[in-house]
């Protein structure tokens, strides 16, 4: 079997956990979004020593920890995860934009649309962050079914 039709099987799979076991994926997802956020920023600081790569680096490696192991005093940023990522990822790609970093333009335009599409997950995940568990579930059933029709 080919490996974009295992990576479609599996996408499916996922997606019906997130969409059957929305409170754990929830959690999950709040794990993966921090040790994204993390090594984004440890990226981001690497990738030009600047006062802005620098600063927005940091915010974004002390998010990542905080979403990563859950603490109990950031529970209510829980539904705003997605707008923090997305304020994040519009402050890079507009500095990659306005820059003469080695992040290219498109890069900076495909993150600046990242933090779009983050802000819409947001406004699904505000008023109770199951939400975003489904439609992250339903984007993967998508998704697999797209791999495994190619």
């Amino acid at each position: 079997m080919e490996p974009i039709k295992i990576s479609g099987i599996l996408s499916i799979i996922l997606g019906l956990i997130f969409i059957i076991f929305p409170v754990f994926s929830s959690g999950v997802v709040s794990i993966i979004i921090g040790i994204s956020l993390f090594f984004f920023g440890i990226t981001l600081i690497l990738a030009g020593f600047t006062a802005s790569n620098i600063i927005i680096g940091i915010l974004a490696i002390i998010f990542g920890l905080l979403f990563t192991f859950n603490i109990d005093a950031v529970s209510f940023l829980l539904g705003f995860q997605f707008y923090i990522i997305g304020i994040i990822l519009l402050l890079a790609g507009i500095i990659g934009l306005i820059s003469d970093t080695q992040i290219s333009k498109i890069a900076s335009v495909l993150i600046i649309i990242m933090g779009i599409i983050s802000f819409a997950l947001g406004g699904f995940s505000i008023g109770n962050p199951l939400y975003a568990a489904i439609l992250i579930g339903v984007c993967l059933i998508i998704q697999g079914i797209g791999m495994l029709l190619d």
